[in-house]
């Protein structure tokens, strides 16, 4: 079987992310005109992105069984196309209820790439090299949060166009990555069957929830959380509580990943030199934390935008690739669909909350601040979760050997 070119594998996964959340993020600039148009509440409005979540991360776990049975590759590839129809779809519906439908299945297409996409990913990639490839495939999230935010924006109110066209948009480059993921990307499962059935090799669920893994879980739930509640409503907040324009919340907005794709990179530079990624993880989620208080406290417009670019900095983005370096380091290679299946689920369990709580308690206060209060105390009590891990467990030889045949003869592309 034709190996994978490991730097064309990365540039596809890093589109795929792009477009992913190119399309969670052109709902948020837009929340006002469609409130309008449906004649809806602030919890209605967070309802959106919740049955958008709530199916996503309904796919995490089946994914990795479904992945391990039909392959990576062929199930990324079917849930993606089904993702870019949906996105379509919602822009063409003229009711609330069937756009509602719409996002659940937009969520379920898009539920099936992460732990496929990471099983593939870490799979042919070294020990020490995992935290930068996965800042680089990660930097795609931060790409589709700006490029996402400003569309909607642009074309919503510089460009009148209302705000489908961007849905209709977006969904056509969405199917053409799906294709090109398919092409060129190579399942590497087979050889992880023949490899893991040595006998020395005991894989068990079990191995997924050692206390690393849990406490792992714990944290990446915290720091979802505060993420997807500020992403949801950042845009909105803007315009209704700091008088920005439409037209400019989503520049402002995107600050926060823009600002994310040197901090992940760096992070995940230094998190596959150091010894022991604990510190990194702690210091990451406390900084994350503060920010998460202070944005909406500050009351002055350059302090606010100057806490937005620190929170990109230091923020999720940063701390995803360090913790997806971390959860492979202590899980063997066969199970990687399957580890990062859980894992997102525990992530995404959060996301299902945050935009519906953030909108319940502003709607019962009046002000978004509190929702934003309590996503900075979540991500401390992650942060503290965390300091119960144990030094961390090194990878079978299976999994390194796993890695290795994998990635021969394709080391020099990644660098």
């Amino acid at each position: 079987m034709k190996k994978n070119n490991p730097a064309l594998v990365i540039f596809l996964f890093f589109l795929g992310w792009v477009f992913m959340y190119a399309d969670r993020n052109i709902l948020s600039p837009v929340m006002g005109d469609i409130g309008e148009e449906w004649n809806l509440s602030q919890t209605e409005l967070g309802l959106m992105s919740t049955v958008f979540f709530a199916s996503y991360a309904f796919m995490q776990i089946p994914t990795g069984f479904l992945a391990d049975k039909f392959g990576r590759v062929r199930v990324l590839v079917t849930g993606y196309i089904i993702f870019g129809v949906a996105t379509y779809l919602s822009g063409a519906v003229t009711t609330f209820a069937l756009f509602l439908l719409m996002r659940a299945l937009t969520g379920l297409g898009e539920g099936t790439y992460y732990g496929s996409q990471y099983g593939i990913s870490s799979n042919i990639t070294p020990k020490k090299y995992r935290g930068l490839v996965s800042a680089l495939i990660n930097s795609g999230m931060a790409l589709g949060i700006s490029l996402g935010l400003i569309a909607a924006s642009y074309f919503t109110y510089t460009l009148d166009k209302g705000w489908q066209f961007s849905f209709y948009l977006f969904a056509i480059p969405t199917v053409i990555v799906a294709i090109l993921i398919g092409v060129f990307v190579r399942d590497g499962n087979k050889e992880e069957k023949v490899l893991t059935a040595v006998p020395t090799e005991n894989v068990s669920l079990k191995q997924l929830f050692t206390k690393n893994h849990i406490c792992v879980y714990i944290i990446i739930f915290c720091s979802l959380y505060g993420f997807f509640g500020m992403l949801t409503w950042l845009p909105y907040y803007l315009q209704t509580a700091r008088g920005v324009d439409g037209s400019q919340t989503g520049i402002i907005a995107s600050l926060v990943p823009w600002a994310s794709i040197p901090g992940a990179i760096f992070f995940g530079y230094i998190s596959d030199r150091v010894k022991s990624k604990k510190p990194l993880i702690i210091s990451l989620a406390v900084a994350g934390a503060f920010l998460q208080i202070v944005i909406p406290y500050t009351e002055s417009y350059s302090l606010l935008l100057t806490g937005l670019v620190l929170y990109g900095l230091l923020g999720k983005l940063a701390l995803d690739p360090v913790l997806i370096s971390y959860i492979a380091d202590i899980t063997p290679a066969s199970m990687y669909s399957k580890v990062y299946g859980f894992f997102n689920f525990s992530g995404m369990l959060s996301s299902i909350f945050a935009p519906y709580i953030t909108g319940y308690f502003a709607d019962r206060t009046g002000s978004l601040e509190l929702g934003f209060y309590l996503s900075g105390a979540l991500l401390l009590v992650g942060a503290v979760a965390f300091l119960f891990t144990d030094k961390g467990s090194k990878e079978s030889p299976v999994s390194q050997l796993a890695v290795k045949k994998n990635y021969k003869s394709g080391e020099e592309n990644l660098i």
